[in-house]
């Protein structure tokens, strides 16, 4: 609370020694938080009184015609400013942006089918989801003997929407890929493409409402209920994928032709191999990983720490005020640096700035600044940002090793522990932060060294744990492509899949690896190149 008012006082007093003219002033007295707005005024007379109590004035002070130098403009800070401001009068609605321009596909959802399973989903960190909704879209026609069918994973954020549909004729985000004669064919094969369990865009997730609060006695809402906000479980990208499953006997598939995936669902279409490989018939990852490693996890903890460090946040219980937009927008941009490479931003933005004939600001001013700048901007409202933090921990938390999985079979099945943390008599979350900060460590000799077989120093030899947690998979023909200018899941790790598989004995499968000379798009290859991706996946499903 301290740090939210000392926050006000400092905005207030620049509004008044700087002058800004044209700023909508935020209306405090609008605001659907919960701060008394008498202790809001009275903060700001203490604050203002002091100021006044001290006469002494430095140059930076007094007006700005006394000044040295002119005062910079913050045109960012104003526009964010500004959607604050519009929210708290509710004249910004959430979730209308449009998504731009630009070669990144659209996450847009829309009319959908909804598949709802009355039956518990117990989570692998003990939590339970009572009952449970699955947003899906379809291509193409089921076969008689329902044996044609593909499950297509999203990646972090998608909605289910990967292809137009004559019910939602916008552009999916796989859009390229799927259709007659495409990778995925329309023509040979039933496609079914799922929004992820934790998500916002149809399927359950923190943002629907919570079972237990839809009777009057315990709802603030007239017994319409609360959403799950902070309270939804922790979740995994395997729950994800027993949930997708139940789907699919909902629909009577017994056994897919495919499991395909990219990024996240790269991860998730190994998962599906591992997890039920009697009901998996090929398996396509692409640029994705059999385990999270500390990289990518730390570039989704800063995102994390950044959106949650949002005053507007309010610890997930935001549904009925203002969404943490700008920490989000922020959240998006961080994780914008790691789609793509730097080679494709030379040849694609260079050193130019938005406007050479202005001096430069420290808000957006080159050209690479505005590309972020944009991908947050047009983002910052469509995503619910607790699905955000929700489904990029359950990549964090994504490891196929036998252990690991083993260990999630246990906790399932004895409900010992919940929402990430041991649950005391009270019911409340024990987990706490470390007594000691962490000290660099010794690196054992044999853990730097490279394997002797391997072509890069990042390349190690897999783990025992991990051959062993993909040995299911030794029957399943397996395709595996990476991209070398891809950062965020780097090349080496499509690479320690591959080793995996063979040693755990797995004759049948298809390595592609795209070089700098094929691709410069990063992490985003798998969303733009429907050749070298496309036409991969499509050949390897023919086969």
């Amino acid at each position: 609370m301290k740090r939210i008012l000392t926050n006000v006082n400092t905005f207030a007093r620049r509004r008044q020694s700087l002058h800004i003219a044209n700023l909508r002033p935020l209306s405090l007295t609008n605001h659907p938080r919960t701060i008394p707005i008498s202790t809001i005024t009275q903060n700001l007379h203490t604050a203002s009184s002091k100021q006044n109590a001290t006469p002494t004035a430095t140059p930076q002070d007094v007006g700005p015609s006394s000044s040295s130098n002119p005062q910079m403009a913050f045109p960012c800070l104003d526009a964010l400013e500004t959607r604050t401001s519009n929210l708290l009068n509710n004249s910004t609605p959430v979730k209308k942006f449009s998504s731009g321009s630009g070669p990144e596909p659209s996450y847009t959802s829309g009319p959908h089918q909804s598949f709802h399973c009355p039956t518990p989903l117990h989570l692998d960190w003990g939590g339970t989801l009572s009952a449970y909704t699955i947003a899906y879209e379809t291509w193409g026609t089921l076969n008689s003997n329902a044996s044609n069918a593909i499950l297509l994973h999203t990646g972090l954020s998608a909605s289910s929407h990967a292809h137009s549909t004559p019910s939602n004729p916008s552009v999916g985000w796989w859009e390229k890929f799927i259709g007659p004669g495409k990778a995925l064919d329309t023509n040979k094969y039933f496609v079914i493409c799922t929004n992820v369990i934790g998500g916002c865009y149809g399927s359950t997730g923190p943002s629907s409402i919570d079972p237990s609060t839809t009777t009057t006695s315990t709802s603030n809402n007239g017994g319409k209920g609360e959403p799950y906000a902070t309270k939804f479980p922790i979740v995994t990208l395997e729950d994800m994928v027993r949930a997708q499953f139940t789907l699919l006997d909902h629909l009577g598939i017994q056994k897919l032709f495919a499991s395909v995936g990219s990024s996240m669902g790269g991860m998730q279409s190994l998962a599906a191999g591992v997890l039920y490989p009697e009901r998996v018939g090929r398996v396509v990852s692409i640029s994705g990983c059999a385990r999270s490693h500390p990289y990518s996890i730390a570039m989704r903890f800063v995102q994390r720490q950044v959106l949650m460090s949002d005053p507007n946040w309010s610890r997930g219980h935001y549904y009925s005020s203002i969404p943490p937009h700008i920490g989000m927008k922020l959240a998006r941009e961080i994780a914008t640096v790691t789609y793509r490479s730097g080679p494709e931003w030379e040849q694609r933005f260079g050193r130019l700035r938005a406007d050479s004939t202005k001096p430069p600001a420290l808000c957006p001013d080159f050209k690479i600044e505005t590309y972020l700048d944009h991908a947050g901007e047009k983002w910052c409202l469509e995503y619910d940002a607790n699905s955000l933090l929700y489904i990029s921990k359950a990549m964090d938390l994504f490891d196929l090793s036998e252990g690991v999985q083993k260990d999630a079979r246990v906790r399932r099945e004895s409900y010992t522990l919940r929402r990430g943390g041991d649950i005391d008599e009270g019911g409340q979350c024990t987990l706490t932060l470390p007594d000691e900060a962490y000290e660099e460590q010794e690196q054992e000799q044999e853990e730097q060294a490279p394997s002797s077989s391997s072509s890069s120093s990042s390349h190690r030899q897999p783990p025992r744990d991990l051959i062993a947690g993909l040995s299911p998979l030794k029957d399943h023909k397996v395709l595996v492509i990476g991209v070398a200018s891809d950062i965020l899941f780097p090349a080496w790790q499509q690479r320690e899949i591959v080793d995996a598989l063979k040693e755990g004995g797995n004759e049948n499968i298809t390595h592609v690896e795209l070089g700098e000379d094929i691709s410069l798009f990063g992490h985003d290859t798998f969303l733009l190149d429907t050749v070298n991706v496309g036409g991969v996946v499509g050949e390897f499903l023919k086969e």
